[in-house]
């Protein structure tokens, strides 16, 4: 089951708004054996509309819609699918009663420009909004379903969960879809393809694989289609299992999640804790660990120790090492996660220290130098990367190379 989704609205194409929309109904509607072959965003012009709507549905059986439906003059979508489907407009009883409730909730007057969100294209079927005021519209046209909904993502999101999916998959004959994501960080996307090459030439045809890159990070995407779950399940689980045998300590879980939440995780399991001594990285690792719920069980904090003093006097580093070395070398850095051990009692940390940039390189150690060491119990990992010009990608590759480093001493650590 083939669809294709359709946003609408200038402040998507101006870059005012990002569409969130679509990639977390791609989301949804993958769950459920709907595949999404195409995603378009078109203005709040008429002719857009209408040549966005005769295209999509010469490819897909199901079109999606979002955005458009407001009470103002700029949201033409429900009077260009009137045109679209060669209908008039027709006030809803249902949608009118929502219109009229919700303003009396909230004690504020009923305009007519209110009431206008009540009429909708005749040969509609109008699909409840308990979150707002625009109806979403179900239209079954020449053999393709037309879902049109409001723009708004928590309105849209209700609207999807609550009626369009059980719809859907009421109405639809549906295959199913097995996925199982395996996150590896530290090697490359091509490498990685090399090394399970033979693995990947022996799927079944039935099983597709995807590689997902993204900074220092592959997931390796095994998706199954087919009526026989039980076989896809069995087929998914079997290759994933040799890949994660193949490609070694770069595995890090068989989930789709952030790289640190799986890091927490695998240590919250074992009863690790975590600290950190950040230099250029700015607390932009620490970020990345308590922006979920939960981490403190873990990390327990650290340094974002930018200055000589700063390095010497929580850290404990010698004043004759940043003399000799500069805080830029491996014997800093080495100082600084052993100075948070030491300081922090966690059972494990991470110390970074390098030239983010875009100024600050010397012709010995450019800018994008960066030296990042993690230890804990017994054992030491220091290694020195060599990065671009830019400032921030030079933050976040440092962040995940430590993820990685860190990963690589978690599975050779024994409990």
């Amino acid at each position: 089951m083939l669809a294709e989704i359709i946003t609408i609205g200038d402040e998507i194409l101006i870059g005012q708004i990002v569409d969130t929309n679509s990639a977390w109904m791609a989301k949804e509607l993958n769950k459920t054996g709907i595949r999404v072959k195409q995603i378009s965003s078109v203005s709040d012009d008429k002719d857009h509309i209408l040549k966005a709507l005769a295209e999509a549905a010469r490819r897909a059986e199901v079109i999606f819609i979002t955005g458009g439906l407001g009470p103002t003059k700029d949201d033409i979508t429900k009077k260009t699918l009137a045109e679209y489907f060669g209908v008039g407009m027709v006030e809803n009883k249902a949608a009118l009663k929502n219109v009229e409730l919700i303003f009396a909730k909230y004690n504020r007057p009923l305009l007519e420009v209110n009431r206008q969100q009540a009429f909708v294209p005749a040969n509609c079927e109008v699909i409840p909004n308990k979150n707002g005021t625009a109806p979403g519209m179900w239209f079954n046209h020449n053999g393709v379903i037309y879902v049109s909904m409001p723009g708004v993502p928590f309105e849209m999101m209700y609207m999807m969960e609550d009626e369009v999916l059980p719809k859907l998959t009421s109405t639809l004959k549906l295959p199913s879809i097995i996925h199982k994501t395996l996150l590896t960080v530290g090697e490359g996307e091509s490498f990685l393809a090399e090394r399970i090459a033979d693995i990947e030439d022996a799927l079944p045809s039935y099983i597709k694989l995807a590689y997902l890159p993204k900074l220092g990070q592959v997931r390796l995407r095994l998706s199954a289609f087919g009526d026989d779950v039980t076989l896809l399940q069995k087929g998914v689980d079997e290759f994933a299992q040799r890949i994660v045998e193949r490609i070694g300590k770069v595995f890090v879980v068989a989930e789709d999640i952030p790289l640190e939440k799986a890091i927490l995780n695998k240590m919250a399991e074992r009863g690790f804790t975590l600290s950190v001594a950040e230099s250029c990285t700015g607390g932009y690792l620490s970020h990345l660990f308590t922006q979920h719920a939960g981490s403190s069980k873990v990390f327990f904090g650290g340094g974002i120790v930018y200055s000589y003093e700063l390095k010497e006097k929580i850290l404990g580093v010698k004043p004759e090492t940043l003399a000799n070395f500069g805080a830029v070398s491996e014997q800093t850095v080495k100082e600084m996660v052993e100075g948070a051990l030491l300081n922090f009692k966690s059972d494990f940390s991470i110390a970074i220290t390098g030239i983010a940039g875009p100024d600050g390189g010397t012709p010995d150690k450019p800018v994008g130098t960066v030296w990042i060491a993690v230890a804990g119990r017994g054992d030491l990992l220091i290694k020195k990367y060599t990065f671009g010009a830019k400032r921030q990608q030079n933050i976040e590759r440092s962040a995940v190379m430590a993820l990685s480093m860190l990963n690589t001493l978690l599975t050779d650590v024994a409990d």
